[in-house]
């Protein structure tokens, strides 16, 4: 762990900050007490995020079978659990601005690494889907944290990883002295979010564990990790679709014990729910 860029992020003043809304949801979870009428009325201070959490609980996703109306109906239905990723997902759009290409791109893969996790998470029984899904949608936050710090220097790492055909890993390390990885876990850390999700961000892209670590955080991150791979390999918030990734043969493949056939066949159940939605996740 890089101590020296912990005690930075820890001590930022300039970094983006998670909604209030997001915060006070999730502290009325958490207590234990929460009433869904407490919750819609939390969630209704923030206009805009109350749109998009009704417009997401009625995608094809979620599975409901009537018109989620009212902001009490959704949280009924869906459960306080799904309500906090919800609340959270579009709370953190705003985090997202200022709203160009390098934006788009980095909201569509960080939202559709969510889903996707959590349909892996559901499927594989490996992870908790509502964990797993806010371990996808914060897997790259760290990109969008050092944009949003320096563009500038953000635009040349894109510019060596268009222009040259290397991975984003390759050309971050030619201009940072750190990874997207490391400025992700400590941003999370920073918000208070729980030490599962910060080591499956630290970890996502070396899944480097040992027979001491607990299984569920070691699934927890290879579900992350796994989330991933989907999006690049369908190009989902990427300029080109990396169709040669192994997905069964992939570290995060073999730690969940994936057949081809296995997960072949959730990347499937993946492309199709995020494209028949695609529009409400990430407009």
């Amino acid at each position: 762990m890089n101590k020296e860029l912990e005690t930075a992020i820890m001590t930022a003043a300039d970094l983006p900050t998670i909604p209030v809304v997001a915060i006070k949801v999730m502290q009325l979870i958490e207590s234990e007490t929460a009433t869904a009428e407490e919750l819609a009325k939390i969630v209704a201070s923030d206009p805009a995020v109350a749109a998009r959490v009704l417009k997401i609980s009625n995608s094809s996703f979620y599975g409901c079978r009537r018109q989620i109306q009212t902001l009490s109906s959704a949280i009924v239905v869906l459960g306080f659990s799904t309500l906090r990723s919800l609340v959270v997902a579009a709370s953190l759009k705003q985090v997202y601005k200022p709203y160009g290409l390098t934006e788009k791109m980095l909201w569509e893969h960080s939202f559709a690494a969510g889903l996707a996790a959590r349909i892996i998470a559901s499927q594989t029984r490996a992870a908790n889907e509502e964990e797993a899904f806010l371990a996808g949608l914060f897997h790259d936050i760290g990109k969008i944290i050092m944009n949003t710090l320096d563009r500038a220097k953000f635009q040349e790492v894109m510019q060596h990883c268009y222009n040259e055909g290397i991975s984003f890993g390759e050309a971050e390390r030619s201009v940072y002295p750190f990874s997207h990885d490391e400025v992700g876990a400590y941003v999370i850390k920073k918000w208070n979010f729980p030490e599962a999700l910060t080591v499956a961000i630290l970890q996502h892209h070396r899944l480097d564990f040992d027979t001491l670590d607990a299984p569920p955080l070691v699934n927890l991150t290879a579900v992350t990790a796994l989330a991933d791979h989907f999006c690049l390999k369908l190009g989902i918030g990427v300029r080109e679709p990396r169709e040669g990734i192994d997905l069964a043969g992939s570290k995060a493949g073999q730690v969940l014990k994936l057949s081809e056939l296995k997960a072949n066949a959730m990347l499937e159940t993946f492309g199709t729910a995020f494209e028949k939605d695609r529009a409400l996740f990430t407009s």
